[in-house]
């Protein structure tokens, strides 16, 4: 069984696609327009000059067949990326049907061959073919070089020109240096064509990295928004269910007793007061604290500590919920965020006994201190809703437990009520 009949059809044409660079823009689609046109210019100019100058002697071409020349030779330019390999095979075909009728433009034909070879090199994307049509043309030229030489060599020197200056002939050294001209050329064509591929599918890996980056970019700003709301509805959430359910209780204990009790009514009225500042101050804290455009709302200082915790159990007393107290082993340094997190967590176990465990209820919490670890638990002797699922408050505590590396144990007591543990690790 192959590998492509494991994946999903999709995931399997990803796998097997080759990685190819862009295709040519329309930009690079007209720059070759004029480089056609400015080779054509320059190669008429060569043919020109080169007529004039006799460099072929009586054995040049008629100017008129070396302008046909030199327009075959150059405006296949213009389709050079579009394709590179007809392009290539024509200017190669031509320069050597030319020298061997006797062209009289040496110069931009070489500048042909070194682009045409580059060409394939930098934009054939099938990397096989690119290297055996670049091999195939570089041993049609040697070929033809090599008869050039045997030609030459058995043939008499041109008139004027001495059989040999010392110890080589002047048309073996010329024909050398043909050859070592092509060798540079076609050497320095192949290997600049193959680094510019590499380079052209370097900044497409870059462009695709980016996109993938500012993608990655986006999509944690809108993480970090969702986790902001999820603070900001957590935090209104501990702060206005307290302090608003205990103002519910102590109103509606100060209507039942306004008749007959009115010093009760009073001190009822009073605790409505009191939490009413408490839930303001909170709600402002809170307010200015998000307003800061330079400070994180999770490291901002705070108005409550684990200190705190006594005036909350104080809080829950004058609620109607018998609540005790007790720090157990020696206290010791607890960063912000924990604490806050931990008064927040007895404020919300607080106000769950107080809403669902029914009259006559009593809750418990200890703070315990050991060596590496503070440790919160809140008990309460109430009645258990049975198949209630956990609520926004459940779920708060859960999230600041998590934030702190601790692990949240909210359930019903087997002797009845229930229990709210959050161990914190002080490491």
């Amino acid at each position: 069984m192959t590998i492509a009949k494991d994946l999903p059809d999709s995931a399997a044409r990803t796998a097997f696609t080759p990685v190819t660079r862009d295709a040519p823009t329309r930009a690079q689609r007209t720059l070759d327009v004029w480089l056609g046109l400015a080779l054509f210019f320059g190669a008429v100019v060569s043919v020109i000059l080169g007529f004039f100058a006799q460099i072929m002697g009586t054995a040049g071409l008629d100017v008129k067949w070396g302008l046909l020349y030199a327009a075959a030779l150059t405006l296949p330019f213009v389709l050079r990326i579009s394709h590179p390999l007809i392009v290539a095979i024509v200017v190669n075909l031509v320069y050597i049907v030319g020298m061997e009728a006797g062209a009289t433009e040496l110069y931009v034909g070489q500048i042909a061959l070194f682009l045409s070879m580059y060409t394939v090199g930098a934009w054939v994307d099938d990397r096989r073919l690119a290297q055996l049509a670049r091999f195939g043309i570089m041993a049609a030229m040697a070929v033809w070089l090599l008869i050039a030489t045997f030609r030459a060599a058995t043939m008499a020197p041109p008139e004027g020109m001495p059989d040999a200056v010392g110890i080589m002939s002047p048309i073996v050294a010329y024909m050398m240096l043909q050859w070592l001209i092509n060798a540079v050329f076609f050497g320095g064509a192949y290997i600049m064509g193959d680094r510019a591929y590499e380079a052209a599918l370097g900044r497409k890996a870059l462009a695709a990295r980016t996109r993938e980056l500012e993608e990655q970019q986006e999509i944690a700003s809108a993480q970090a928004v969702a986790l902001d709301r999820v603070r900001i509805a957590r935090e209104l959430h501990d702060v206005v269910a307290h302090h608003v359910s205990a103002m519910g209780v102590q109103a509606g204990a100060a209507r039942t007793v306004v008749d007959r009790d009115s010093e009760a009514a009073k001190n009822a009225l009073a605790l409505v007061e009191d939490s009413s500042r408490q839930v303001i101050g909170e709600l402002r804290h809170l307010l200015d604290t998000l307003r800061s455009s330079d400070e994180d709302p999770a490291d901002a200082p705070s108005t409550v500590t684990l200190a705190s915790i006594e005036q909350l159990v104080r809080a829950s007393e004058g609620a109607g919920t018998p609540t005790s107290f007790r720090v157990i082993g020696e206290p010791r340094e607890v960063p912000g965020l924990a604490q806050v997190n931990l008064y927040r967590i007895a404020q919300e176990a607080l106000t769950n006994a107080r809403r669902h465990a029914g009259p006559g209820a009593t809750a418990d919490v200890r703070l315990r201190y050991s060596d590496d670890a503070v440790e919160l638990e809140v008990t309460n002797t109430g009645r258990v809703v049975v198949g209630s699922r956990p609520g926004l408050g459940t779920l708060g505590m859960r999230e600041r437990a998590t934030s702190m590396g601790a692990m949240l144990e909210a359930a019903p007591r087997d002797q009845g009520g229930y229990l709210v543990r959050v161990r914190v690790p002080l490491a």
